[in-house]
């Protein structure tokens, strides 16, 4: 957005993107370092990977300017050859720095690395020695292989004889007689069979060493034949057959790339029926059609004499530099094509028959289903067509062309597109095909083919985006003319409205380019300033800005509307309808006749045709447009009727009627409901002159009764369906239902206002939903005197109903409802409960409010009722900021410190998003200083813990920063229980990280108040308190039980040891006897015996009564529970050593819970829990039989 203002502005927009920016190898020194350490971390796994991580990331970072390293590769390579060739360097070393330079080569390039190794004669034999001592099968060392095999390919260059270096062999016959050309071939061959990448770097090989001329003499049939054979008798099903095809094909391609065309002139019609019968092109492997492609270009090309074809068109030297330098010394660039007549002395001859076969493969590879199949047969087909006469070069463009009809799948149109791109960009595609060329460019431009759910074509586009690209590059600015205005729109078009980022950013280039190259694109710099390569990757901006701003200029505001009527509105995807008919309000303030006149007459009957989406986006377009077009009459003190004629305003009025009767249920309904709602909406808000007509009947129908049957519908389609009908409603009264401004339609209203109420009482959750939304809705004169009866009926809507069906929903939309009608009608102290919040009505609104807050509803989707209470903070705060800007007096103390402490509790438990919330919620009525909230209790204390500048920077989401701060409240009389109700969930709870925080939080503050008497008696009080309170209330009680044992194992409560049966002690122990009562919860009853145990510090009849309880708790009906006592007491005794004074019963009692089989049956645990009675001179628990009633 700042971009597009600053071009507005006509200033430089901001480049936050960044390019490559690096311009030297920085690394020298780092990189020498780790190279010289290797020969002392070789030994080392760790080491040795660390190293090896480092120097991958070090390079890695040169990939895009890989040529920065090359004043570097000598000396890298020079050190890592030098511990090579050490003869005392260990074999681990050896791989190591081989390793080394397979990175290094994987950076630069193996074509330039591999220039950089030695080739002397004396290496030859060393380095053929080394590779043959290698194991082909051990997967940890390929990269020596890949290297050494490069390394070979490099020594094969010796201007010598090869067999001068088997001289010394022959003066003794016994001796092996294996010269060095055949174990060089027979290295080369066994490598081509290995499934790693050596198997590449042998390919390599096979061309530098075959081609040699003394190599060629002897072996070039020999390996050809080797080549085909394999091909032959290999079959592709197995996984050492797909490699060794792999391998042949591999060296075939590089043969005939790299020999000369008169020695493989006479093999290539071999070959190619070698190929034709295997029928490479149809296997299943990818990579292998990819190489049949490679091998069958290259035997084409040797088919023909390699020349420049005169025919060609040539647009000069393809460097801007070169030009340039030209342009300034000749004048015009046009001097700078080279003589073709020198160049190329085009004869006549007959062209070899295997070439039409050739051609004919590339082509139907050019539909193949993988990319690299098709990039690969696009360039061969460029290759090929250079070096044939004109004629037939016309007719393969012709036949490529062919893959641009409607019947072939977006393979063909994509490998059609890499194709023209090729031809062009190599000036085979001559001017005067571009009128046969630029529409099919321009179709591709836009294909888009709807498969299911998705669409096919993406790769389409970006191809026809490479095309432009190319002819750019290749075309004079005087050919292309003609069709400027079409690329250009086309091009825009792509870069703004295409629903991928890659076509997007590929369109955004290919316009650069062709501004940059041709000069004659209307506007160019401008928009290439606006919509460059990065602005471009936000879809929104793209279509809700940039694209207002291109179509402010007259070239482009027509091509980008047409594009979305005709394209974008019938999308299958549906949020890129939505920002089509977004785009077009946009556009509208640009066209205004011309949408008026044309485009709405054009979308009326699609609004109401059969196809779903076309009838969804043509809707929505109408709805837009009409607004864009009421707010331009606005403006101009006109009305909306003076844009339009009387046959647009009827046809909008038709389309509610005609669409109720095609569908308004399913999944038609799902799209239909919302956007006739926004219709509705719409032309509400544009003042329709549809006031008494009878179509608004129908638009109230529509209303209620998507409303009503919300239920019906998806969950991913209700919130939309239910949004767009609260908004047309508001709107459709604002228009329709004023008798006067500010007066309503008393009919209508005593109408809808106990329509709704009574919805509100409705079985259906989701009409309970939608319709308290639609009271929350209604504009203030719809609720005059009508208050004493909406707030009652939302304030009921909020409220639990016990043993009844959960209705979550419900209560929080009555909940948002009620401070939404609140704000609406406004306050004033004194005035009439029906129609203003005041001082008769004020306090039910915050008893219902603060109902919500403690709703605790829970179903299969877990803790349902934080939706209630975060609806109800946010009315809360609302309502109170209302109420505090105009009538103050209203709020009583009570309310407010009722409200405080609440926000307190939920600011301190344990779900993030709503602990921030409620923090937020608390901070905002604490720092309200226009005016402030009266009677906050501690308002100078929660200042000093909350300072206003701080409390913006203040985390909520994060436990550690939110808790240090919660736990200050502890200290506040009036906020200590909702304080520590709330830090009870979070302390006890299962988040590993709300848990240490809050823990740690509260232990702080336990541990500064360790020696104030009374501050550590009212803490003790406070949470015996909330256990009496939230007794048997497992979402608290399990979770304080956590929390209790925690602070009695980190002695905060040690003051109370000292005083023997101290009241806390006592209570809390009563306390938890009734929790675990009859309890069959596993969790609790663990908790609760991780209690008795920490409860054994405390003396006297405290001591005694936790005793009685945990050996009860060895005889429980549950074995688990049995066995957790027993290992929990044997753990207590070791901690608290004062619980027995005599060691040889300690020993025993040990002894005892240790061995015993505490999963055993009840009878025999029962003897062994008697003896621990008698030991610890506790009485033995006797069995309460059960009286059965007569």
């Amino acid at each position: 957005m700042s971009a597009m203002e600053g071009v507005c502005n006509g200033e430089e927009p901001e480049v936050t993107a960044q390019a490559c920016v690096l311009s030297e190898f920085s690394e020298g020194a780092e990189a020498r370092a780790l190279i010289s350490s290797l020969p002392d971390i070789h030994h080392d796994t760790v080491g040795r990977e660390t190293t090896i991580e480092k120097f991958v990331v070090m390079m890695d970072r040169y990939q895009e300017q890989p040529h920065l390293l090359d004043p570097h590769l000598e000396w890298m390579l020079n050190m890592l050859l030098e511990m090579i060739r050490n003869e005392k360097s260990p074999p681990l070393l050896v791989h190591l720095c081989f390793k080394f330079l397979y990175i290094i080569s994987k950076v630069r390039g193996y074509k330039i690395f591999m220039q950089l190794f030695p080739h002397e004669v004396s290496d030859v034999q060393p380095v053929l020695d080394l590779l043959c001592r290698q194991d082909q099968k051990d997967t940890e060392t390929w990269e020596t292989r890949y290297i050494l095999l490069l390394w070979l390919s490099m020594t094969c260059l010796i201007p010598f004889d090869l067999s001068r270096l088997d001289g010394h062999m022959s003066a003794d016959p016994g001796l092996n007689r294996e010269t060095i050309m055949d174990r060089i071939l027979a290295v080369a061959k066994s490598f081509l069979r290995v499934s790693d990448k050596s198997r590449d770097a042998a390919s390599v090989l096979v061309s530098k060493f075959v081609t040699r001329p003394d190599v060629k003499q002897k072996r070039l049939g020999d390996f050809l034949d080797w080549c085909l054979t394999t091909i032959s008798q290999t079959s592709e099903m197995t996984m050492e057959g797909t490699v060794a095809l792999d391998g042949a094909l591999q060296s075939l391609a590089q043969l005939f790339k790299h020999g000369k065309r008169d020695d493989f002139l006479q093999y290539a019609p071999t070959v190619l029926q070698c190929l034709n019968q295997k029928r490479i092109a149809e296997s299943n492997q990818a990579t292998l059609r990819k190489l049949g492609v490679k091998v069958v270009q290259r035997l084409g090309l040797t088919c023909l004499k390699p020349r420049l074809a005169k025919w060609r068109y040539q647009r000069g030297s393809r460097s801007l530099a070169v030009n340039l330098a030209l342009s300034s010394v000749t004048g015009s660039v046009e001097d700078a094509k080279p003589d073709l007549e020198s160049a190329s002395h085009e004869e006549d001859y007959d062209i070899p028959q295997e070439v039409e076969n050739v051609i004919e493969q590339l082509l139907v590879g050019l539909k193949d289903k993988e990319t690299i199949v098709r990039w690969s047969s696009a360039k061969g087909i460029g290759r090929v067509t250079g070096r044939l006469p004109k004629e037939l070069a016309d007719e393969v463009v012709e036949s490529v062309l062919e893959c641009f009809s409607f019947q072939e799948t977006d393979n063909a149109w994509h490998g059609g597109c890499l194709a023209l791109a090729e031809l062009g960009r190599r000036g085979l595609l001559l001017p005067s095909r571009l009128s046969d060329v630029v529409p099919l460019v321009l179709k591709a431009l836009i294909y888009d083919e709807k498969r299911g759910a998705c669409s096919l074509g993406s790769n389409v586009r970006d191809a026809a985006c490479y095309v432009c690209w190319a002819f750019a590059r290749a075309y004079e600015p005087s050919e292309l003319k003609p069709y400027v205005n079409q690329i250009a729109s086309a091009l825009v078009i792509a870069t703004v409205f295409d629903r991928n980022i890659t076509c997007r950013k590929a369109a955004s280039a290919a316009f650069q380019e062709n501004v940059g190259r041709q000069g004659t694109f209307p506007h160019g710099i401008d928009i290439v300033t606006a919509a460059d390569y990065f602005t471009v990757g936000n879809l929104n901006n793209c279509y809700l800005t940039i694209s207002v701003y291109i179509a402010g200029f007259e070239e482009y505001t027509k091509p980008l509307i047409d594009h979305l009527v005709a394209m974008k509105i019938n999308h299958w995807d549906g949020v890129i309808r939505e920002l089509a008919t977004k785009a077009l309000h946009n556009l509208t303030a640009q066209a205004p006749e011309y949408m008026a006149n044309t485009v709405l007459p054009q979308l009326l009957p699609m609004a109401t045709g059969m196809d779903l989406h076309r009838r969804h986006g043509a809707i929505l377009a109408c709805a837009e447009i009409t607004h864009a077009l009421y707010e331009l009459a606005t403006q101009n003190n006109r009305s909306v009727s003076d844009f339009l004629s009387s046959d647009t305003i009827e046809g909008l009025k038709d389309i509610h009627q005609k669409v109720c009767r095609i569908s308004l249920l399913g999944f038609g309904g799902e799209l239909m409901r919302p956007a006739v709602c926004g219709l509705i909406e719409k032309l509400s808000l544009s003042e329709m002159p549809f006031k008494d007509d009878p179509v608004i009947t129908g638009w109230q129908w529509l209303i209620d009764d998507s409303l009503k049957n919300l239920h019906l519908f998806s969950g991913g389609a209700r919130r939309d369906i239910q949004d767009a009908a609260v908004s047309a409603l508001a709107a459709l009264c604002r228009q329709c239902y004023q008798v006067e401004p500010g007066v309503a339609d008393l009919k209508m209203q005593d109408q809808l206002v106990s329509q709704y109420l009574s919805a509100l009482e409705s079985p259906e959750v989701l009409t309970r939903c939608g319709f308290a939304l639609a009271l929350g809705s209604l504009p203030p004169f719809m609720i005059h005197d009508k208050l004493q009866q909406i707030l009652p009926g939302l304030q009921a809507a909020c409220r639990v109903a016990q043993k009844q069906e959960s209705r979550t929903e419900a209560r929080r939309d009555a909940a948002t409802a009620m401070s939404q009608v609140c704000i609406a009608v406004g306050v004033c102290a004194q005035g009439s409960p029906g129609r203003v919040l005041c001082e008769g009505n004020i306090r039910p609104v915050y008893e219902a409010l603060l109902g919500c807050m403690n709703d605790y509803s829970t179903d299969s989707r877990g803790d349902v009722g934080a939706w209630v209470r975060a609806a109800a903070m946010s009315s809360l705060m609302e309502v109170t900021l209302l109420v505090v800007a105009s009538a103050p007096e209203l709020l009583s103390s009570d309310l407010v410190r009722r409200m405080m402490c609440c926000l307190a509790q939920q600011a301190a438990e344990k779900i993030d998003r709503y602990r921030a919330h409620a923090g937020t919620v608390f901070l905002r009525l604490l720092h309200s200083t226009d005016p402030a909230v009266p009677h906050i209790p501690h308002r100078e204390e929660l200042l000093s813990i909350f300072p206003p500048e701080a409390g913006n920077s203040l985390n909520w989401n994060a436990a550690a920063q939110a808790f240090p701060h919660i736990t200050q409240l502890l200290r506040l009389p009036q906020y200590q229980y909702h304080t520590l109700l709330g830090l009870s969930v979070s302390v006890g709870g299962l988040t590993e990280s709300t848990v240490r925080f809050s823990s740690q939080s509260l232990f702080e503050y336990l541990k500064g108040i360790q020696q104030e008497v009374a501050a550590l008696q009212q803490f003790g009080d406070t949470l015996l308190r909330i256990f009496r309170d939230n007794l048997r209330v497992d979402r608290v009680s399990v979770p304080l039980l956590k929390m209790v044992d925690q602070l009695l194992a980190n002695g905060c409560f040690e003051l109370f040891t000292s005083e023997e049966s101290h009241p806390f002690c006592v209570e809390l122990l009563s306390l938890c006897k009734e929790e675990i009562k009859k309890s069959k919860d596993v969790q609790k009853l663990f908790s609760c015996i991780a209690v008795f145990c920490g409860m054994v510090q405390f003396q006297g009849d405290v001591r005694k009564n936790v005793l009685v309880q945990l050996l009860m708790l060895l005889c429980h009906p549950f074995p688990v529970i049995r066995k957790t006592t027993a290992s929990q007491v044997y753990e207590m005794l070791l901690t608290y050593d004062d619980v027995i004074d005599d060691d040889q019963v300690l020993a025993d009692v040990m002894a005892s819970l240790s061995d015993t089989n505490w999963e055993s049956d009840i009878a025999t645990v029962r003897t062994h829990r008697n003896q621990l009675c008698d030991w610890l001179g506790v009485q033995r628990p006797t069995l309460v039989a059960k009286t059965s009633l007569q």
